[in-house]
């Protein structure tokens, strides 16, 4: 079991989804093709170096094709960000995006009990 994250991780993280969001927002769905992108949470590593970014994307149909076109930017994005936060952290951190299965896990809910 993992110990609970310190002020700091929660910190970093909260800024972390803040500005990414910001970029992902900025670039439009055009650029991930019509699919609307969220940054529903992110988790940094104890040392500050790893950035899990749990993303919800919509409509679901499109979540392999988005995840792609994240992963093919996962530097441009690193860099943009890199941008934004160069005054408040030392190193920016590897971003790690991963799927969000919330809003699916819902729907699947909500689903099962209309039968």
């Amino acid at each position: 079991m993992e110990k609970p994250a310190s002020t700091r991780q929660l910190k970093v993280a909260r800024e972390i989804q803040k500005d990414l969001a910001e970029i992902i927002r900025a670039k439009g769905m055009a650029a991930f093709g019509g699919a609307m992108v969220t940054v529903s949470e992110v988790r940094v590593s104890p040392d500050l170096s790893v950035a899990k970014v749990f993303v919800s994307i919509f409509p679901s149909e499109k979540q392999e094709a988005v995840m792609a076109i994240l992963e093919d930017n996962v530097k441009a994005l690193r860099g943009s960000l890199g941008r934004v936060v160069a005054k408040q952290f030392r190193i920016v951190p590897e971003l790690v995006f991963l799927l969000d299965t919330t809003l699916d896990y819902a729907e699947h809910i909500d689903q099962l009990l209309k039968k």
